[in-house]
């Protein structure tokens, strides 16, 4: 495991899709951390105060660039009608959105997540004790 840790942030504006009406844009803060070296964390901005999160795989990001990529709650995929726009959809209990987002703008971002972690190196920002240790405490409250 390393030690010299390191947080990557990048602010975009995502359009939020919704049938019969004009797109929204929406503040979104993209991050990654070498502590957790295999997800990448997009934060949405939901009012003057509010944030969602989502978590999920740098992998997911890097293949949904290319083509259709996820099968749970979040998918990414390059737009039918123009290669230059990717389509990420998220779901949950409580949900479904569509936004569309620019495919140079998350190419950028994904570069300098390898430029810190090579895609393959991940296991050596890993420490298995610092995460079981994390699991086992989250468990117990």
């Amino acid at each position: 495991m390393r030690n010299d840790h390191v947080t990557l942030r990048s602010t975009a504006v995502f359009d939020l899709l919704a049938p019969r009406s004009p797109a929204v844009p929406v503040q979104v803060e993209l991050r990654y951390d070498t502590r957790d070296p295999y997800a990448v964390v997009a934060a949405f901005r939901t009012g003057r105060a509010g944030w969602v999160e989502w978590v999920f795989a740098r992998d997911l990001l890097a293949d949904g660039l290319i083509a259709a990529a996820g099968e749970g709650d979040v998918r990414i995929r390059p737009a039918a009608d123009d290669p230059e726009v990717v389509v990420i959809e998220l779901s949950s209990p409580s949900g479904h959105a569509m936004f569309e987002a620019a495919a140079q703008e998350l190419a950028d971002f994904l570069d300098r997540t390898y430029d810190l972690i090579v895609p393959g190196n991940e296991n050596l920002w890993v420490s298995v004790d610092d995460a079981l240790g994390h699991l086992l405490s989250n468990d117990l409250s």
